[in-house]
């Protein structure tokens, strides 16, 4: 039976959030299926269900291309999470972590136009869980993997694009990058520096970090130096594991040995992806015009009045402050864009042509306060969508 997704109508907040409004708002979940068309007859029953459904099912089975016009698969991302990695929380594990899956399939069909199911595994075993999707591939067209912890969440995508026909991305990982490279880009442009010539500090080498580090070289910066609770990342640390020890070949060209101190000494940007704090007098060693992206949520590495304090341009995850670096600017355009062009993957070239989009759209109001669209903004999706199809019908790697 056709069936889609719907969340409740949402309004601006008019005044504080109560405690109770929360767990009034969430009490059953926050999705429903509703059928695409009605059942109000027993004709109508005839074609969902019996007997007339068996027609499109026979069909499928003699022409298995047709699942993909008369299924909602294609148009169907899995949300799937262990809950080791949840928001801020930690590993709270899979029952724990499904408000926030909920959550997240709810913006897939608010921002993106695309139904969504949320999966949680009560596992953290890669095997078990790629072959749990892999299972059930013929119910769904997509995978977005949420909130599962580093080092484990890059063997999962891995081992998944391999194993899946299907687009798949952990969005803590490349969604983030590809909000960061968009805000840097026009950050860049703001403070009149050019972008191959930034040299970047990525505070944080888990997930978003990592991900943040390869987009960045991809897209051509001429120098980033990634830091972990140890301090920078270099070749001559023995106590790396092999992802981080990839990128300790990969950056910190100069090989600058410390702590944020020292990271930071000339640095043009930095991108706080951790819970550590970033210094005061550790920003004042930045270049002139600097650029400071404090994404932790809730607390800022560093509070935007005091980075503003050094920085010419400040950005944070939090909605109340200007410059919000906000994954839902990313997620559901790329996954739309995948899955209108046919992609079997999404590929780092999708990726650029979506920061590329986002960037753009605030290119006639771009200031030091905007440097990338609202959340809200009806435009995003629509335009990364429309910028990954483009790629993805002439990258052969999709």
């Amino acid at each position: 039976m056709p069936v889609s997704i719907s969340t409740a109508p949402t309004s601006a907040a008019t005044s504080p959030i109560t405690q109770a409004e929360i767990f009034d708002s969430h009490l059953g979940g926050k999705l429903n299926i509703e059928t695409t068309m009605p059942l109000d007859s027993k004709r109508a029953l005839s074609i969902a269900y019996t007997p007339g459904v068996a027609q499109v099912s026979r069909a499928i089975a003699e022409d298995p291309s047709k699942h993909a016009t008369h299924t909602w698969a294609s148009r169907l991302v899995a949300v799937v999470s262990d809950g080791t990695a949840v928001l801020g929380l930690g590993d709270i594990g899979a029952a724990a972590s499904l408000p926030v899956m909920e959550g997240k399939s709810a913006l897939f069909r608010e921002f993106g136009g695309l139904n969504s199911i949320p999966l949680v595994l009560d596992t953290t075993d890669v095997d078990e869980i790629v072959e749990t999707l892999v299972r059930l591939r013929p119910s769904f067209g997509a995978v977005n993997l949420e909130d599962i912890a580093a080092p484990r969440c890059f063997e999962l995508e891995q081992r998944l694009i391999e194993a899946l026909d299907c687009p798949v991305m952990h969005d803590d990982q490349h969604g983030t990058a590809v909000v960061v490279l968009a805000a840097l880009t026009n950050a860049a442009k703001v403070t009149g520096k050019a972008f191959g010539d930034l040299r970047v500090v990525v505070a944080g080498a888990g997930a978003a970090g990592i991900a943040i580090t390869e987009i960045l070289l991809a897209r051509g910066i001429g120098d980033v130096i990634l830091t972990d609770s140890r301090g920078t990342i270099h070749r001559d640390r023995d106590d790396l594991n092999q992802i981080k020890a990839h990128y300790a070949a990969r950056t910190n060209g100069e090989n600058v040995i410390g702590g944020m101190r020292e990271a930071l000494e000339g640095a043009d940007a930095v991108i706080g992806v951790s819970s550590a704090k970033i210094a005061e007098e550790d920003l004042a060693r930045m270049n002139d015009d600097a650029i400071v992206f404090a994404l932790s949520n809730p607390d800022p590495e560093v509070m935007p009045d005091v980075a503003a304090q050094y920085a010419a341009v400040v950005a944070t995850g939090r909605s109340d402050f200007p410059n919000q670096i906000n994954n839902v600017l990313a997620f559901p355009g790329i996954f739309r864009g995948a899955l209108d062009s046919g992609a079997r993957r999404i590929t780092p070239a999708m990726k650029i042509a979506a920061a590329e989009a986002i960037a753009a759209l605030v290119e006639d109001k771009l200031s030091a306060g905007f440097i990338v669209p609202s959340p809200l903004d009806p435009r995003v999706a629509e335009a990364v969508a429309c910028a990954v199809a483009e790629v993805a019908a002439n990258d052969p790697d999709a």
